[in-house]
């Protein structure tokens, strides 16, 4: 609406009757009409709208730059099913899940666990050809082997989590310790070189996996944490569980192992039922649609990944044994995957990072160990018993 009194005002006279009008006499405007508020309101509303469209476009130009890549889902199990309880979401671009610095044994406090092994020497397997030792690991664990140990023991066959036992270490085998016929076993094959740890470590078994005409198992993978991995080769990985381990306390991972088995005092009576491993192997792959966030919790159970599992009582392994030599740390369960998948090596080195950040110094343990001789039948106990899947625990 025009204010009173200046030339954009509406003037009811015409130009002659103007320039007649005294210079001192103002004209006088007519009133406008109700045509004039109407045209006036319905031009207000076009403009409110203009702005608001306005703004509601750029909302969108900008959403639309922010997401000109569509989002990627990479499901974390080797078998590339359709589970996402482990899924990572990220752009299509390349991605990096592995931090670049880790403060070792950043959590501060006083390591409870700590010198808590107890003094068991490695000892004679056969005395006066005699079996002078308990059941002994690694076995062959192939569906339908039975051991020719006979024991008065059963293992544990339930999830250890349902049995008070908590996770108190990982670490891994170069190859395999255990022999699963068709998975991973005499026939299973790798990369020409390995990189020799401390002078070199004793190799187990390969899977058969490994293709070397296929980038994923040949391309080199930038280690940040863990020490003297290579892509395409296997691995087989140990989680000890033990019902005296500071469980869901800053103390619960220890290396060596034997300071978190036998932790808290007092509470072990019955070893084959209250100190547990699991073991699960894999090829190592450089692609990250085989990327793992948490390995070092305990064995992967997705899809096919634990859901053929062999369990029977043992011993304790590593290359200082052999089948003139036992270990003394025996009756334990094992509970081990017969299947080898494969993992990409970024969630190994995840899992070293992990390891890094534990209150207890777990550097010893970011190399591959040596593996054993597989165990002769004599040693192995005859209680092998099946199931179809483990349940994962939440520790």
């Amino acid at each position: 609406m025009a204010p009173e009194g200046n030339n954009h005002g509406i003037v009811d006279v015409d130009d002659h009757e103007l320039k007649k009008a005294s210079p001192m006499a103002p004209p006088t405007s007519a009133p406008p009409s109700s045509q004039h508020f109407l045209l006036l309101i319905i031009l207000l509303v076009i403009a409110v709208c203009s702005i608001i469209m306005v703004g509601e476009l750029g909302s969108v130009i900008s959403f639309a730059s922010k997401n000109s890549e569509p989002a990627t889902v990479i499901i974390n199990n080797g078998d590339q099913s359709s589970s996402t309880n482990n899924a990572v979401v990220t752009t299509s671009e390349s991605v990096d899940n592995v931090p670049d610095v880790v403060q070792s044994s950043s959590v501060g406090g006083t390591n409870v666990c700590a010198g808590k092994k107890p003094d068991m020497p490695n000892t004679e397997c056969i005395v006066d050809a005699m079996v002078n030792v308990g059941p002994q690991s690694g076995a062959n664990v192939t569906k339908g082997f039975v051991g020719g140990l006979e024991v008065d023991h059963v293992p544990v066959t339930t999830p250890y989590w349902q049995n008070g036992m908590c996770p108190v270490n990982v670490h891994w085998h170069l190859g395999t310790e255990h022999l699963s016929v068709g998975e991973y076993d005499e026939a299973g094959k790798g990369p020409s070189e390995i990189e020799e740890i401390d002078g070199g470590v004793d190799q187990g078994y390969r899977c058969h996996h490994f293709d070397e005409n296929d980038s994923k198992f040949t391309k080199p993978f930038d280690w940040k944490h863990c020490i003297g991995m290579a892509v395409g080769e296997t691995y087989e990985v140990h989680w000890p569980h033990s019902a005296a381990g500071a469980c869901g306390t800053p103390n619960q991972y220890q290396t060596p192992f034997y300071d978190g088995v036998f932790c808290m005092d007092g509470v072990l009576t019955d070893t084959a039922s209250q100190i547990g491993v699991q073991a699960q192997v894999f090829t190592i792959v450089n692609d990250e649609s085989y990327f793992y966030p948490d390995l070092m919790r305990g064995m992967v159970v997705d899809g096919e990944m634990g859901s053929d599992v062999a369990k029977y009582t043992g011993s304790t392994t590593g290359s200082s044994r052999d089948n003139v030599v036992c270990s003394a740390y025996s009756p334990i369960t094992w509970q081990v995957d017969r299947k080898c998948h494969m993992i990409s090596a970024s969630s190994f080195d995840k899992m070293c990072a992990d390891m890094k950040a534990q209150r207890d110094d777990m550097s010893l343990d970011l190399h591959a160990h040596g593996s054993r001789d597989l165990v002769d039948d004599q040693f192995v106990a005859n209680n092998q018993h099946d199931r179809l899947r483990l349940l994962r625990a939440s520790a």
